[in-house]
């Protein structure tokens, strides 16, 4: 049976200051990069026939930290839009705590968390959704009913959105899942896509 192994990527700079980021391409921080190291450590003894990721450069570097470590440089890798993190709009580049302290606790937390809440001029869950799912749905499960192995290296929120479909949660569940950066989550599938079960490599 076909496995999809799904990995938000590693500490970006942005990260580690508190930042919205979204569609701000920001590098991987060292650790970030040893995050990606050791995912491709965990995936070595697993096969692994292609590879997705988003057109931001934190996503393509952790996978390529994850590809040389794990043994499979030569894997092939596509690489789409579809997969990027949500956008943030105004508030991409700012500190999080200090749109809390203009803003408020609750009204940041809403545009953090809730499911079909944009940011101003941002994307929402439900928005990353939208634009994810349809290139999920055609490319990557397009090639786990071949029967290949995938990996897809993206992030927080389009990962969510994959998440939220192969576990067929409600928008309260997948809000409340915590994607931790460089952690590989490995699903076993069926030739439909359907899971049987999912593995959270540490």
């Amino acid at each position: 049976m076909p496995q999809l192994i799904l990995v938000r990527h590693g500490q970006s700079l942005w990260n580690l200051e508190n930042r919205f980021t979204g569609w701000v391409d920001v590098p991987l921080t060292k650790q970030g990069i040893e995050e990606a190291q050791r995912a491709g450590n965990l995936l070595a003894p697993l096969q692994i026939d292609v590879a997705y990721t988003s057109g931001l450069k934190r996503a393509q570097e952790t996978l390529a930290n994850i590809l040389e470590s794990s043994g499979k440089p030569y894997v092939p890798v596509i690489r789409d839009q579809a997969l990027n993190e949500r956008d943030y709009g105004d508030l991409a580049g700012l500190n999080k705590d200090d749109m809390r302290e203009k803003y408020g606790e609750e009204q940041v937390h809403i545009w953090r968390r809730s499911y079909d809440v944009a940011p101003p001029n941002g994307e929402s869950l439900k928005d990353t959704r939208a634009r994810t799912l349809p290139f999920f749905e055609r490319a990557i499960l397009g090639d786990i009913k071949q029967g290949k192995n995938v990996l897809v290296v993206a992030h927080g929120n389009s990962n969510r959105s994959i998440v939220m479909a192969l576990e067929n949660l409600t928008p309260d569940e997948i809000l409340a899942k915590e994607l931790a950066t460089g952690v590989p989550l490995v699903y076993d599938l069926n030739l439909d896509g359907t899971m049987n079960s999912v593995e959270v490599l540490s």
